[in-house]
């Protein structure tokens, strides 16, 4: 009898000593949205999409090709293009955070090329995140260069 007595006393204690489950608070902020828009919709991609929450805006450029020649002509083309649609959405090159570049048939040459270029254009302090890759090829023999990024900009 002591036995069961001691069992539903503390039975008894673990279930008062247990708190309530907190209740939703009405102050709590609601999940921030955010908008979508796309620029230049074509073949089945957005030459660009831009991402607006809050007072920050981010740019998502597609791989930006080039025409030309030769890598450095692409290269400078390419960037050229990822201007413009980054001057479409508010912001500029020193906006970007993130860089991919893919060069086809890479070697220690394209490093050069891509290296002066790059630093030409863009500086050499203050750099975005990059990723250079060397590619067998891209979608269409011609090209030589593929340059895709990632903005952020404030906005007011």
């Amino acid at each position: 009898m002591k036995q069961i007595f001691l069992s539903g006393l503390m039975t008894l204690c673990l279930c008062a000593c247990q708190q309530e489950p907190p209740k939703p608070s009405q102050n709590l902020p609601s999940p921030q949205s955010f908008e979508k828009s796309y620029v230049d919709t074509h073949n089945g991609y957005s030459e660009a999409v831009v991402i607006t929450s809050g007072n920050l805006k981010t740019i998502y450029i597609s791989g930006q090709i080039g025409e030309g020649v030769d890598l450095e002509t692409q290269m400078r083309d390419a960037l050229s293009k990822m201007e413009r649609l980054l001057k479409g959405a508010g912001a500029n090159m020193n906006d970007v955070i993130k860089m991919n570049t893919y060069i086809v048939d890479y070697g220690p040459q394209s490093l050069e090329v891509f290296r002066g270029v790059r630093k030409e254009l863009l500086g050499d302090s203050e750099m975005p995140a990059s990723t250079l890759v060397g590619v067998e090829a891209l979608a269409l023999p011609e090209w030589l260069i593929e340059i895709e990024a990632v903005a952020v900009i404030e906005i007011q």
